[in-house]
Order: C-alpha cells, then sequence, then structure tokens
C-alpha cells in the first residue's frame, strides 16, 4: 500500500510510534499509553482521583475514613483514661472503649446527644480538635459529592463493531452511536481519524489521517446516528482489497462533542476500533420502526449486523 500524494498524513498528538501494535485509545476512551519517569507529586492528583473514582470505591472510601478517624479519636480518649468523659459505662473496658467510639462519632458529626461530655482540659481539647476534624471531612466530602454530581457524563452507547458495507456504489466505513440519557444533545458533532501502516518510499510507516465524513454534525440526536466515512479517491482506504486492509492494522479514533441541555455544558466522548473490530463485508440492520406511529429504536439491536459481498 503506497501513499496517495492527495492525502497528507498528520500529527494528532501522539509522537513516535511506529512501532506500536496496541490500541491508542482504550474501550473507556482513555490513552493507552504508560506514563514513567514523573515524581510522585507531580502525577498524584488526588482531588482528580476522588472524583474520578467508582461510586463503590468512593463510598467506601468515605465509610472507611470516617471509621479509621473514630477509632483513632476513641483510642486516644482511652490512652486519656475513660475517667475523663463523664456518663461513660466503667463496667468493662469492651463498654468503655464502645462508649468512646460513639462519642467520638457524636463529636465528629457535631450531633452531641448529651449522654457523653468531656471533663478536663485534655479531653476538651481533643474533643474540639474533633469537632474541626469533622467539619472539615464534611466540607471537603460534600464538596467532593457536588462535583461528582455536577460532572458533564456523556452516556453514549458505541455500536460494538464498526463494518465496512456498500455505499453508492462504492464501499464506506460505518458505525453507530445512540443516546443511552433522556436528556437531549444538540448541535452534536463527530471527527474520525485513523492510524494506520502504509508503505512511502519502500518503508512501512504510521501514519495518521482524518477521514472525511458523509455527514459530521446534526442538529438533534433523538434516535440514533450511523456514521459514513465513504471510501473514495480522498480515502486512505481507497482501491483497498481485505488483505491489504486488514495488514494496514487500522485504528479509528473517534471524538464525540455535543451541547447536553441538562448539564447546560458541551460534552464529550472518545472511543476506538481497531481492525478485529473492523467487520469487512457487513451491513447494519436497521434499529428504527414505528409503532402505532410513533418512532421506536431498538437499542438491543445495536450490534446487529448482516454480511455481505463487496
Amino acid at each position: 500500500m503506497a501513499l496517495n500524494n492527495n492525502r497528507i498524513a498528520k500529527d494528532f498528538g501522539f509522537g513516535n510510534v511506529q512501532n506500536q501494535r496496541v490500541r491508542m485509545l482504550n474501550k473507556d476512551g482513555s490513552f493507552n499509553v504508560v506514563r514513567k519517569g514523573l515524581p510522585f507529586k507531580a502525577s498524584f492528583n488526588f482531588y482528580h482521583l476522588l472524583l474520578n473514582l467508582p461510586w463503590a470505591k468512593f463510598v467506601f472510601l468515605i465509610v472507611a475514613w470516617f471509621t479509621f478517624v473514630n477509632l483513632a479519636f476513641a483510642f486516644v480518649y482511652m490512652w486519656l483514661g475513660a475517667e475523663n468523659l463523664q456518663g461513660i459505662d466503667m463496667h468493662s473496658f469492651r463498654n468503655q472503649f464502645l462508649d468512646s467510639f460513639f462519642f467520638s462519632t457524636q463529636t465528629f458529626t457535631t450531633v452531641g446527644y448529651g449522654r457523653i461530655s468531656p471533663i478536663g482540659v485534655s479531653a476538651n481539647i481533643i474533643s474540639s480538635l474533633e469537632a474541626l476534624v469533622g467539619l472539615m471531612s464534611f466540607a471537603l466530602i460534600t464538596g467532593l459529592l457536588y462535583g461528582r454530581f455536577s460532572m458533564p457524563e456523556s452516556r453514549l452507547l458505541f455500536s460494538e463493531n464498526a463494518v465496512v458495507a456498500p455505499y453508492k456504489e462504492m464501499k464506506a466505513i460505518m458505525f453507530r452511536i445512540a443516546n443511552l440519557q433522556k436528556s437531549q444533545l444538540l448541535n452534536v458533532e463527530v471527527s474520525v481519524s485513523v492510524s494506520l501502516f502504509e508503505v512511502v518510499n519502500g518503508e512501512r510507516i504510521r501514519s495518521f489521517y482524518t477521514l472525511n465524513l458523509e455527514r459530521n454534525t446534526l442538529l438533534f440526536f433523538p434516535t440514533s446516528w450511523t456514521v459514513v466515512h465513504p471510501i473514495d479517491e480522498k480515502s486512505p482506504f481507497f482501491e483497498l482489497n481485505e488483505k491489504e486492509f486488514k495488514a494496514s492494522e487500522t485504528e479509528l479514533l473517534i471524538v464525540f462533542k455535543a451541547f447536553d441541555d441538562k448539564y447546560l455544558q458541551t460534552i464529550h466522548a472518545t472511543y476506538s476500533y481497531v481492525l478485529n473490530e473492523i467487520e469487512w463485508g457487513a451491513k447494519f440492520n436497521s434499529i428504527l420502526s414505528v409503532e402505532e406511529g410513533w418512532p421506536v429504536i431498538d437499542f438491543a439491536a445495536m450490534n446487529d449486523y448482516s454480511k455481505v459481498k463487496l
């Protein structure tokens, strides 16, 4: 496969990755790049980590922090002496520790039921310090919760495979996108780039191109969108057969942008298809129908396609 002079290879910021054989974009849209050589302080952002943790891990972390802090202060109260807490049950060490722990939780959350109270300067200083830690902790947790809930999120469904299908007396690469949320997406835009290997002056190199699309914008996005790249004379896949196409080790790199009317912000998503996810000689089955006069989209059929001859 030789470079067509009518096309211009571009640099999309991946640098010199001539020998890379793994996908450049992971299925979740993150870059498949290993970062090394950075000092821990420069590479670690705790706030960013907490915003992007899965919800189950985030909740677990909050519960773990709450438990750890109150256990720590319970041990401090026990170290000072249980007699410094008025109203504590002194019958056994177990009762003393449990009362110290629950007094700590009440102080930490500023509930303060009143049955147990600190006596003396040391116990009051510790309880005051714990109240400060509790206020700061809940302020930070509240901010993180707001940040997580208010963060714009694109919930898009991409077809599992892209296909190379017949299209207007030629071929085209196609894939489908649908919006899983009921929010309205407006001014939708998609751009598709490709990473592939080709022969230039007898040398096999990796090149990057922006693909021309049948349509790269939509005003509204109420159902689904089949994105189409016509394989014409401007396409890097022009006149390639199936064997040459597979030899190119193609990866489609997709960037999706739209305005979400619920967040009142622009959302975006990235996705990719590597060679074994692009089906040569296939055509998507329709997922749209009309029932009792209403347009219906069947998400269960999002990945259905039929084999065809090219």
